[in-house]
C-alpha cells in the first residue's frame, strides 16, 4: 500500500470516528506508521493539523445536524466532544460566523 492509499485509509478511519474518540493506536495501524509521523505527513499535505481538521469536520457535521433536525445545542456539544455548550458555541461561531442558535433559526448554510 502506498502512502496515498494509507492517507486515504486513515482519513476514512478519522471520518468514521468523528462522533467518538480517535484511537491513536488504531490510527497508527491504519497509517502503517507512528501517529507522530502521520500527523507530520498530514500537516504537510493538508496544510492544517489533524486536530484542526477533526475540529472543523465536527463543527461542520454539527451545522448540518442543526439544519436537518430538532437536536438541542447542548446535545451537539456533548456529541462532538465539547466540555460545555458555551465552548461549543464559541468554536461554532468562529468557524461558521454565527452561533448555533442563529444558524438553526436562519436555516444557515
Amino acid at each position: 500500500m502506498d502512502w496515498l492509499a494509507r492517507m486515504n485509509a486513515t482519513l476514512d478511519y478519522i471520518e468514521n470516528n468523528l462522533c467518538g474518540e480517535i484511537d491513536y493506536r488504531v490510527l497508527e495501524k491504519v497509517a502503517c506508521c507512528s501517529a507522530h509521523t502521520f500527523f507530520k505527513m498530514f500537516s504537510y499535505v493538508a496544510d492544517i493539523s489533524v486536530s484542526e481538521y477533526v475540529r472543523r469536520r465536527r463543527l461542520t457535521l454539527a451545522a448540518l445536524e442543526l439544519q436537518s433536525s430538532d437536536v438541542k445545542v447542548v446535545d451537539l456539544a456533548v456529541k462532538y466532544g465539547y466540555e460545555s455548550p458555551v465552548s461549543f458555541a464559541r468554536a461554532f461561531q468562529v468557524l461558521h460566523g454565527a452561533t448555533p442558535t442563529q444558524a438553526k433559526k436562519a436555516g444557515f448554510s
